[in-house]
Formats: structure tokens, sequence, C-alpha cells
């Protein structure tokens, strides 16, 4: 009897390793992995001399933060976060100017950041997932307006995980690999970007880097976190602004608080840095002498941009 036992021990080991890896398998494809995005193919160089009527000279592209947006929010009209911070910036450009001037595109996304070691799982969607869908929402709408409207220039701005998601397709844009010309972007504007090594732009000096550099090489179920993007944003380098609050750890991580070494306390840090009071000031935060906030500066950006951009004729 003992015998028996000892020989069906070793089976009984592999067959709970066999399980754990399966499990493991299913935990990772579940929760998404980031992809490898093909480069899109420009349009031929020869651009017509006008384009439809239905076309606005500037387009405006807003990617609210986690848990900002919704995947059923309309781009036009969000209402699914009445206190999201983009519509601080998205409201007072879509009052000013008529949409065929400027129309402002909000993209809808489930914007979330599910704990992947969190027991039980906290039913959210998680941080690969969400920016998939968000970059893979907003490289659709620049694809759609550009095959439309082939002289529309653009704008983009974005919040947190909507600034990841902008300030990626502006790396890929200013290498040349994104759905439109790098010439046809006319400024972006990263607020509170995880993927920041630039010092910033506008407001107060601050070190640390984003969180996603402090934890770059972070690779768990659900949560890639892809360090610096290699290239800066080339051609795009001298239109990105940068606005990180000191304090912020999503945009000002100190490299001792995160570290790939502590991965639990470093997923603890992040989650609770997304709803931090500095993270959520930035409404109120001032980047200036004259008393100007984050958000009103940005408006501003985008305000002077639009009203000196080139009018396009309509056929």
């Amino acid at each position: 009897m003992a015998k028996r036992k000892r020989r069906l021990l070793p089976k009984l080991i592999a067959a709970v390793v066999i399980l754990g890896l399966i499990i493991l398998a299913l935990w990772y494809l579940l929760a998404g992995r980031l992809p490898q995005r093909i480069p899109s193919p420009l349009p031929p160089p020869q651009e017509p001399q006008s384009q439809p009527a239905d076309c606005s000279d500037v387009v405006v592209i807003s990617i609210p933060g986690t848990w900002e947006s919704s995947a059923f929010d309309d781009p036009y009209n969000p209402t699914a976060n009445p206190l999201s911070l983009m519509l601080n910036v998205s409201r007072p450009l879509q009052e000013q100017f008529d949409p065929s001037r400027a129309s402002v595109f909000t993209v809808p996304y489930v914007a979330q950041f599910s704990n992947p070691i969190a027991f039980p799982p906290d039913g959210q969607q998680s941080y690969n997932n969400s920016r998939t869908q968000g970059a893979d929402a907003t490289l659709a709408e620049l694809t759609r307006v550009s095959d439309h409207c082939p002289l529309t220039n653009y704008v983009l701005v974005g919040f947190s995980q909507g600034a990841v998601i902008a300030g990626d397709i502006a790396a890929d844009i200013g290498a040349g690999n994104g759905p439109v010309a790098a010439d046809k972007i006319l400024g972006v504007t990263l607020i509170a970007d995880g993927r920041r090594t630039s010092e910033v732009a506008v407001g107060p000096a601050v070190g640390g880097v984003g969180a996603e550099v402090a934890l770059g090489g972070l690779d768990l179920p659900g949560i890639t976190m892809t360090g610096a993007r290699e290239g800066g944003f080339g051609e795009l380098d001298g239109k990105v602004q940068q606005i990180c609050a000191p304090g912020d750890l999503i945009c000002a991580a100190p490299s001792e608080g995160m570290s790939i070494t502590n991965i639990p306390q470093s997923i603890n840090i992040l989650l609770g840095a997304a709803g931090n009071p500095v993270h959520a000031s930035y409404n109120s935060f001032v980047v200036d002498q004259a008393g100007t906030t984050a958000t009103q500066w940005t408006t501003g950006w985008a305000r002077g941009l639009v009203e000196s951009a080139p009018e396009i004729p309509h056929s």
C-alpha cells in the first residue's frame, strides 16, 4: 500500500503542475496582451486641392483617463463620467468653434485598470485590454477621417491612461508608422503621461519618470509596463507638450518607490496613484505665474492651434 502511494505521488504532483500551468495560461489569455502594431502605410504624397463639405479643418482627438470614459459613450457628447477631466478641455472648444472649423472627438473606450493580483477579481477590464481598446478606437477615427478628409489637421490631447494612448500614437506617427502624416499633427499635449521621460514643458519642474518607465519590464496577466518610448516622438518631438504635477506617481514615479523587484508594493502604489488627490488635481493645478490651470492652459493651447490652422477649401 505504501509503495503504491509512493508511485502515485509523482503522478499527482505532475498533474497539479500541469493544471497550474493551464490556469496560468488561461489567466494570461483572458487578461489580454498588448498587440504588436503593424505600421500603417501612409497615403500617397499627392494631395487633392479641396475636400468634402462635411470635413472639419481641424479634428481635436481627446482621450480621457482611467474610469473617465465608456466603450459606449457618445464621442461628440460624452456623458459616461460628467467629472471627466478632459471635458474641461473639450467642452470649451466645442462651444467656441463651429464643427466646420474644428470638431472634437472624445475617444470612447472602457478606461479601466483591473488589479491583477486582486482576489477575488475586481470585475474590471485589464489595463492591457483597456489600453488596446482605446488605441484601436483612436486609430480607427484617425483612419476614418483621413480617408474621407485628406487635408484635415489634428490636435491630440490625453490624460493619464489616455495620455499613454495619445503619446504612443504620436510616437508612431512621428516615426512614420501612423494613419496620418506627421505634418498633419498640429500638436500633442499629454497630461500625466505614464511613459514620460522628458522634462515637462508646461508647469514647474518635476523629477522622476512615468510609472511605466519605472516599472519597465513588468509583465503580469493583463498589465504590461512598456517602459520608455524608443525613439521618442520622432518628427513630432517639438510638438509634444508634457504636463505633470509634482507628487503624481503616474507621471513622476521615484525609482525607489516603484520597482520590478517588489511587484505587490509597486502594483498597490500604481493603483493608489490613479485615484490620489494629486492625480485628480489637474483642473486646479496651476502651471504659470498668471494662475492658469493645466486644463485652462491645454484649452488655450488647442484654441491657438485651431485659430492659426489653414482654412481648407471644400468641394
